[in-house]
């Protein structure tokens, strides 16, 4: 038989494999379970980003600048756009 000094080691040993196998499988389980959070996370801002993009093209205003570059200063005309033409006073003022 094994004397108990012996035998005192070795279930000191097995309960410290046993604890490290529990503290280890929970942290690779941590781990695995926020790599999954973070694609979830960057599939849905990749989706929101694709949306943004979909709702800017659809949306979006008709040419306000015409083909020679200037601003539509006429308000009767449909493509005049106030902000552009506000936008392109402050620039030559401020030249």
């Amino acid at each position: 038989m094994a004397s108990s000094g012996v035998n005192v080691l070795r279930y000191s040993a097995l309960l410290a494999g046993v604890s490290y196998g529990l503290y280890r499988q929970s942290s690779l389980s941590a781990q695995r379970h926020q790599a999954h959070v973070d694609r979830e996370y960057q599939n849905q801002a990749s989706l929101i980003t694709q949306a943004k993009a979909e709702f800017k093209k659809k949306n979006m205003p008709q040419e306000s600048v015409t083909k020679g570059g200037q601003v539509i200063s006429d308000p009767e005309d449909p493509k005049f756009d106030l902000e552009g033409y506000l936008t392109s006073l402050m620039g030559e003022k401020a030249k």
